[in-house]
């Protein structure tokens, strides 16, 4: 008779002393903490990853990370399975009408404009900055001035997802019709692909935006988008990726947060601007 395992079905334990190691580790690398309730669903999400890896625990997966030559892409991997990367089409409208109706004709209201320069920092599979490109051009704005929008995130498989710029029914929730329409086309395999005329208006990058050293590279920008990210984050590390932010954006540039997000008792450098749309941050 022969006997079966049916280990390969449970998640394999993730001792407390473990997942504490672990879990210092991600903050001390990318400023994202997770608390002890967190536990649950690290060891869900990184269970299978160990497996793949033939450890039949998570004291010698952890082992692997510390010592391997290749715990650096390991750790990428463990970024891309802890964090959640969901998204759509123009999220919070209220918001990116109050970028493109207010805050770009007041950028390009000063004197001497000859160029705006946008970080959407997260960006997870593009869907926020495609959206801010469409929107750019729907307005005329690209008339007006010159555009670099980059997009950073610190997963390399949702990268790899925007920069094909295929997407699914599930990105398109509040996407009106006429803007599918004109701005992608439809796939044999039910997919729709972005137009290349709004792909090749972003470029895509991995960043770390706890990494000051990496983040200054970007030189000056005028609006940061960081929606939905910073929620990753404890206060201590929050401030660090404030500070990144103000210290690239230029004087009056704008801070875009989620609209769960906010700064009180994180940071006094921006005040809270009230538009017609929507409240932002202005440095």
């Amino acid at each position: 008779m022969t006997n079966f395992d049916f280990s390969l079905n449970h998640h394999l334990e993730l001792p407390d002393d473990v997942f504490r190691q672990l879990r210092d580790q991600i903050y001390k690398r990318t400023g994202m903490f997770f608390s002890e309730s967190s536990k649950y669903l690290v060891q869900k999400r990184l269970s299978p990853r160990a497996r793949e890896l033939n450890f039949d625990s998570f004291q010698k997966y952890f082992y692997f990370l510390q010592y391997d030559p290749r715990s650096e892409s390991e750790y990428d991997q463990v970024y891309d399975l802890i964090t959640t990367n969901e998204t759509y089409f123009f999220r919070e409208p209220a918001q990116l009408s109050a970028f493109v109706d207010e805050i770009v004709p007041e950028i390009l209201s000063r004197r001497n404009v000859k160029k705006i320069r946008i970080w959407s920092a997260g960006c997870s599979s593009g869907e926020e900055p495609y959206s801010i490109a469409m929107l750019l051009q729907e307005a005329g704005h690209y008339n007006r001035a010159a555009f670099e929008i980059f997009a950073s995130d610190l997963n390399q498989s949702v990268l790899a997802k925007a920069r094909k710029g295929l997407y699914r029914e599930s990105a398109f929730r509040v996407t009106s019709p006429i803007l599918r329409e004109k701005y992608f086309a439809h796939e044999s395999d039910g997919s729709w692909r972005i137009s290349d005329d709004i792909r090749n208006r972003v470029s895509f990058g991995r960043l770390n935006i706890y990494d000051e050293g990496r983040v200054s590279l970007l030189g000056h920008l005028d609006v940061v988008l960081c929606r939905n990210v910073i929620i990753y984050f404890d206060d201590s590390s929050k401030r660090v990726v404030v500070n990144n932010f103000y210290k690239r954006l230029v004087d009056g540039g704008y801070l875009l947060l989620g609209h769960s997000e906010s700064l009180i008792s994180l940071s006094t450098q921006f005040k809270l601007k009230h538009l017609k749309n929507d409240m932002v941050y202005q440095k």
